[in-house]
């Protein structure tokens, strides 16, 4: 990965999914399939003091990360009674974790023939 700073490395693996696309919601950049849903928001200091990103997630992710790791996991607000993982990006992170959190949020609102493209993609 050639990105340094944390929301630079999100982007970019935000941005490697099938058609994501990123722009500003709600005053922070956010990644999306194609122009809807959303997957993905920074949340930079938006809610509290702290660097952090919102994702979409499948049942079940949300407790269990942060059942593994709450320095590193949270519910986040407004969309963490959804399932939303919340992930700290002020603190020291596995980037494969955050890798799969966001492929997991992708996986979670994408059409079936963007998740063929991506699984497509694996397989080269």
């Amino acid at each position: 990965m050639t990105a340094t700073s944390p929301i630079d490395r999100l982007r970019e693996l935000c941005l490697r999914m099938p058609e994501a696309t990123e722009r500003i919601s709600h005053g922070e950049p956010a990644w999306f399939v194609r122009k809807a849903p959303q997957f993905a928001t920074l949340a930079d200091h938006h809610h509290d003091d702290r660097l952090a990103f919102w994702a979409a997630a499948p049942a079940g992710a949300q407790s269990d990360w942060v059942a593994r790791d709450p320095e590193r996991f949270f519910v986040p607000p407004y969309v963490g009674g959804r399932g939303w993982i919340g992930v700290y990006l002020d603190r020291p992170q596995d980037w494969d974790d955050i890798a799969d959190i966001v492929e997991d949020a992708y996986r979670t609102v994408a059409p079936r023939k963007l998740l063929a493209l991506l699984d497509e993609g694996r397989d080269r």
